[in-house]
C-alpha cells in the first residue's frame, strides 16, 4: 500500500508545495483537488491544485517531470460534486466537470478518479435509480473509453440541514454499492473507501472489505468518534454531527488493526490517503500540517515506506 494524503487540507499552497511537502515528510503519494477554480459552497470543497480545464499536454509533462523529481505519485484526482443533483443546471455542471477530471486524469497517466454518486436528497434510492441509469451509464462508458478508474466515496453527505433527509450521495452502504455494481458490472467503477462513514452510520466498517476487496480502487484515512451521550439524547434521526465528529486515524471509533488485516488479506495494494476533517486541528497551517504527520506516525505501523 502507499501512505499518502488528501489535498483539501492543504488548500492555502500551490501545488508545487503540496508535492515539496508530501516528499519531504515521507508521504508516498497525493491525491489532487480539481474542482472547478472558484468559491468553495463548503468545507473542504472548491479546491483546485489542477485546473483541468485549462491542462495542456505541456503543463502534464510539466507534473509529471514535478512528481518524478520529488519521488511523490499522484494517487488519484478528486472532484466530489451532487451529480444528480434536483437543480438541474448544478447536475450538467457537475457531469461535465468528472469528465474533464477524467481526461486530466489520463493526460496524466493517472488511471484514477474519486467522486460521489450523488442524490437528490428528496427522494428514496429507488426514486433515485431511473437518474443513477441515465447519468451514470454514459459516464462509466466515458470512463471506460479513456482507461481511467472512477472511485466513488461513500460518505452519505448528510450532514447539514440542506443535505436532509437522504443526503447528497446515494452509494453510502453495501446495499446500495452491490445494486451499484450490478447495474454497472464494469471493471472501471468501484470504491474510495472510507471507512469513518461507516462508523457514524452503525455498519460494520471491516467486513464490507471481505466482499467489495476487488473493488476498492482508493482509500481515505479518515476516523470518527461516536458522542454516545449526546446519541442518547437526540438519536439516530439528528441530524449526524449533532452525535458524532471527525477525527484523525486512531483519535475515533475505527478498528484500524482489524481493519487493515481485512485489507491485506483482500489483496489490497492501493493509495491509502489521510483526509483532515478534525476542526481541533485546523486552526493554523502549521496545524494542518501537523495533523497530517501525527496521522502518517500513527498508520506507518500498518503500512510499511514504498519502495
Amino acid at each position: 500500500m502507499k501512505l499518502g494524503f488528501v489535498s483539501a487540507i492543504l488548500h492555502d499552497l500551490p501545488l508545487e508545495e503540496v508535492i515539496g511537502f508530501a516528499a519531504a515528510e515521507g508521504f508516498d503519494c497525493v491525491e489532487l483537488m480539481c474542482w472547478p477554480a472558484g468559491k468553495a459552497e463548503r468545507r473542504y470543497a472548491g479546491v483546485t491544485h489542477i485546473d483541468v480545464t485549462r491542462l495542456t499536454q505541456s503543463q502534464a509533462r510539466q507534473i509529471s517531470a514535478l512528481l518524478s523529481h520529488s519521488g511523490v505519485s499522484i494517487s488519484g484526482l478528486g472532484y466530489y460534486p451532487n451529480a444528480l443533483s434536483p437543480d438541474a443546471q448544478e447536475a450538467r455542471t457537475a457531469v461535465g466537470h468528472i469528465k474533464k477530471v477524467i481526461q486530466a486524469a489520463a493526460m496524466l497517466g493517472v488511471g484514477l478518479m474519486n467522486t460521489f454518486i450523488g442524490r437528490d436528497p428528496r427522494r428514496t434510492v429507488d426514486e433515485n435509480w431511473p437518474a443513477v441509469r441515465k447519468v451514470w451509464g454514459p459516464l462509466v462508458q466515458f470512463a471506460e473509453e479513456h482507461r481511467v478508474r472512477i472511485g466513488i466515496e461513500n460518505c452519505p453527505m448528510l450532514f447539514t440541514k440542506d443535505e436532509w433527509p437522504g443526503g447528497k450521495n446515494l452509494a453510502h452502504c453495501p446495499a446500495v454499492w452491490r445494486r451499484l455494481f450490478q447495474e454497472f458490472p464494469s471493471d472501471y467503477l468501484g470504491l474510495n473507501y472510507d471507512p469513518s462513514h461507516l462508523v457514524w452510520q452503525h455498519i460494520d466498517h471491516v467486513a464490507p472489505v471481505r466482499e467489495f476487496g476487488p473493488r476498492i480502487f482508493h482509500m481515505h484515512a479518515k476516523d470518527a468518534r461516536i458522542d454516545r451521550h449526546r446519541l442518547n439524547e437526540v438519536g439516530i434521526l439528528a441530524t449526524p454531527l449533532e452525535y458524532h465528529r471527525p477525527k484523525l486515524p486512531g483519535l475515533g471509533d475505527v478498528n484500524w488493526g482489524q481493519l487493515f488485516s481485512a485489507l491485506t488479506d483482500a489483496g489490497y495494494t492501493g493509495p491509502v490517503c489521510i483526509e483532515v476533517e478534525d476542526r481541533a486541528y485546523e486552526g493554523s497551517l502549521e496545524s494542518r500540517k501537523r495533523a497530517l504527520r501525527q496521522s502518517r506516525d500513527y498508520l506507518r505501523q500498518f503500512i510499511a515506506r514504498s519502495g
